[in-house]
């Protein structure tokens, strides 16, 4: 980490502020416990983003966040952003130059420091339980002395919004005591997440006219409006965004980084990232939420798996002519892709194009896509879902096209018993017979649960013959009981996610019986996965 007194300015300059407060705010969501070690991969992957301003935490309060400043000091070596220390203005009555926590501040080595303030008048009386005027002095006084320890300093003010409501006033008065003192930029916190964009854009606007300062915005998303926000303060002259990966943050989250960014370089034609950054957005997220052990969210803006796909036929058929006519933006712009989703609401179109993203060309052949859109809405009827299962579709697809069923073994049977021990312990087996280049195969496995010995028993039966199953893991499983179609029966779906280590894919099987589907579904990504080996079908 750069230190203090040697920090250069971003590499796009200083006119306007990607801030990033994942490791700090980000860190305050449910479900989320980062260790050093995380919040460290994190920043890595926040520079290589191209973000300006990483947000660490509170040096001080909490030994972990001491810890990670310390470490980053050795071991963080940043190209675009400066790392950024949080923490509060100096105690009521006190000195800045005897507080402990503005000297934690400045032992981090971090070059910028943000002081968290408050602007609501309420929650200087009831929450400091000090005046007005003290808050003043304590917020000058701060700033005075971190400007004087070489710090750069930005200052957060809590509560503005409805601080600027309740008492318009005094909300100005803490913004020019703020820019008068020294500081960088003031950032005006929707904290509570009530407001909306309308008034977001007059509120800045008036603290701009009223003040001279430099405006900052930092949103939480209580009102689902945090981006839309973010962008209209912007709109309104702020020159300052805060924002975390993903949108985490405490209660339902912060402005989310990656929607805010797009927008402001596809929208508002606003270089805020290093030439070629905003291609990685969609990986950088998913790495970051890799590291915070939460899943993807499939419909997140611009990098969502679901961002960029299409289900209506309807829609197909216009992507097929030109797909900016169903998208906002190329998908490829934000690094995501288009994707086409088949299910009984595909038409020619939706096949003609998943195919050719799977690689077949089928626009010469309209009796083969006919029989291809016929098939899709049986098996749908029946409880299929091709959407979520994509192997099972290009497996569906290769038989039509090819017009036998390609397999690498047939099965002759399975059987799958649960027996409960006098111990109160269920003891799972299974047996699989199957026939794999001409041999009769037997093999019985034991598992944590029927499904997985009959996974087991597959595994035993065919590595010898098909050594490429070695790599094949099970990573998700899926069931879904149907509605009943026949009085109080019903249909059990299952989906299973295969990964070999280089990609993962997703098969479907649907029965009365969820062993019997879940052999479907095993069936098929078997198959696949020896497929993606470049095996060819045997039987």
């Amino acid at each position: 980490m750069t230190e203090a007194n040697s920090s250069g300015p971003s590499p796009l300059g200083d006119a306007f502020h990607v801030f990033d407060t994942t490791l700090r705010d980000g860190a305050q969501r449910e479900g989320i416990n980062l260790t050093v070690a995380d919040k460290l991969t994190i920043a890595r992957h926040l520079d290589e983003f191209g973000v300006g301003f990483i947000e660490g935490g509170w040096p001080g309060a909490n030994p972990r966040d001491t810890e990670f400043f310390a470490r980053a000091q050795q071991e963080l070596e940043l190209s675009n952003a400066q790392l950024v220390a949080f923490g509060a203005t100096r105690r009521a009555g006190g000195s800045a130059a005897d507080d402990p926590q503005l000297a934690a501040l400045v032992a981090s080595g971090a070059p910028v420091v943000t002081l968290v303030a408050k602007s609501h008048d309420r929650h200087v009386e009831l929450a400091l339980r000090t005046t007005l005027d003290e808050n003043l002095e304590m917020i000058r006084d701060s700033v005075r002395h971190l400007r004087a320890q070489g710090r750069r300093v930005f200052i957060d003010c809590e509560h503005f919004f409805d601080g600027y409501r309740a008492n318009r006033e005094y909300a100005l008065a803490v913004v020019r005591t703020a820019h008068e003192a020294g500081t960088d930029v003031v950032v005006l916190c929707d904290t509570n997440g009530g407001t909306l964009p309308g008034r977001v854009h007059e509120i800045v606007a008036d603290v701009l006219a009223q003040t001279g300062a430099r405006i900052g915005i930092h949103a939480q998303d209580d009102s689902g409006c945090a981006v839309a926000n973010t962008l209209a303060a912007v709109e309104a002259g702020a020159t300052h965004v805060q924002c975390t990966a993903n949108g985490y943050g405490e209660r339902v989250g912060n402005a989310n980084l990656f929607p805010v960014v797009a927008a402001l370089e596809l929208k508002l034609d606003r270089r805020v990232l290093p030439a070629g950054r905003l291609a990685e957005m969609t990986r950088i997220s998913h790495a970051i939420a890799e590291v915070v052990n939460l899943a993807p969210s499939t419909h997140q803006p611009y990098v969502g798996v679901s961002a960029f796909a299409h289900k209506a036929g309807l829609h197909a058929s216009a992507i097929k002519v030109d797909p900016d006519l169903y998208q906002h933006i190329d998908p490829e712009l934000v690094g995501n892709t288009m994707r086409m989703l088949v299910s009984d609401m595909a038409g020619r179109a939706s096949v003609e194009l998943k195919g050719k993203e799977l690689g077949y060309d089928l626009s010469a052949d309209r009796d083969l896509v006919g029989r291809i859109v016929a098939r899709i809405k049986e098996q749908e009827s029946a409880g299929y879902t091709y959407e979520a299962a994509d192997a099972s579709f290009e497996l569906l697809l290769r038989d039509e096209v090819s017009g036998r069923r390609e397999r690498f073994f047939t099965l002759e049977s399975w059987r799958a018993i649960v027996e409960q021990t006098p111990a109160g312990e269920a003891v799972n087996e299974a047996t699989v017979k199957l026939v794999a280049k001409g041999e009769r195969l037997v093999a019985t496995g034991e598992g944590n649960g029927p499904v997985d010995a009959l996974d087991r028993a597959l595994r035993i039966a065919l590595e010898r013959i098909y050594p490429q199953l070695a790599k094949l893991e099970l990573v998700d499983y899926k069931v879904r009981i149907l509605e009943g179609r026949h009085g109080t029966g019903s249909e059990t779906r299952v989906l299973v996610e295969t990964s070999d280590g280089a990609g993962a894919w997703s098969t479907v099987g649907v029965a009365s019986n969820v062993i019997a589907a879940s052999w479907q579904a095993l069936d098929d990504a078997y198959t696949y996965g020896l497929l993606r080996a470049g095996m060819d079908p045997q039987v």
